[in-house]
């Protein structure tokens, strides 16, 4: 059960930073006939940020659909923020029917291209059976991977299993560490699961998760 809080909340928190930290400023922001033309041309980023725009209602008419056209083009082209995008908007039925399957698709993608925030959700997928088979092993290789980049809230995500022992030994060192490194980013489901690991924990068993996480060091992907 604590497990599936901790999806939730990784889910709930990021729902409101998805599409903001993929967007471009208003001051830098060419105008829309300037981007329309550059995306009719084939331009991967400029599709992408032009869906950012419809998705947000700025600029233009907010239009899910829209958004939704203009992140595939982007995506078809590789273009790994759009893939993600674009699966997050599958997998909520933002502007086409929902579908998980065509979620797990397009996050895959982007997680393979190294998008720790794509790495996650496609942690949480597998972790509840969402688009694919329930497989918490699989659900523990994309939170590692999105945890090593520095992801606080994979972090999180992986602690817990590591506490409880779901897709991987049990082993309370690792489930501090990962939780204590989610904690420092200010995560609040890192602290509290840093906080019930530790009652449960040596002085030995704590110093050493202490070491591991003050020795840290993000190592981010390199897009193949």
């Amino acid at each position: 059960m604590r497990s599936a809080a901790i999806t939730v909340i990784c889910v709930v928190l990021l729902v409101g930073v998805v599409l903001v930290f993929w967007s471009v400023s208003a001051q830098t922001r060419p105008s829309l006939n300037e981007l329309l033309t550059k995306a009719e041309a084939g331009g991967a980023e400029v599709q992408f940020n032009l869906g950012n725009m419809y998705r947000k209602g700025e600029g233009v008419p907010k239009n899910a659909v829209e958004a939704v056209k203009w992140f595939t083009r982007a995506a078809e082209q590789g273009d790994a923020p759009a893939q993600f995008n674009l699966g997050f908007m599958y997998a909520n039925g933002k502007g086409v029917p929902k579908n998980a399957v065509e979620a797990v698709k397009w996050y895959t993608r982007a997680a393979e291209q190294g998008l720790a925030l794509a790495q996650c959700f496609l942690g949480i997928m597998y972790a509840k059976g969402e688009g694919v088979p329930k497989d918490a092993v699989e659900a523990v290789k994309w939170y590692t991977r999105a945890a090593e980049q520095g992801f606080a809230w994979a972090q999180s995500n992986l602690g817990d299993m590591y506490y409880q022992g779901i897709g991987i030994p049990k082993d309370f060192v690792l489930a501090y560490k990962w939780s204590n490194l989610a904690a420092a980013s200010g995560t609040d489901s890192g602290v509290a699961l840093r906080d019930l690991v530790e009652k449960q924990m040596t002085s030995d068993q704590i110093a050493e998760a202490q070491r591991l996480s003050a020795a840290f060091v993000p190592k981010p992907e390199v897009k193949p």
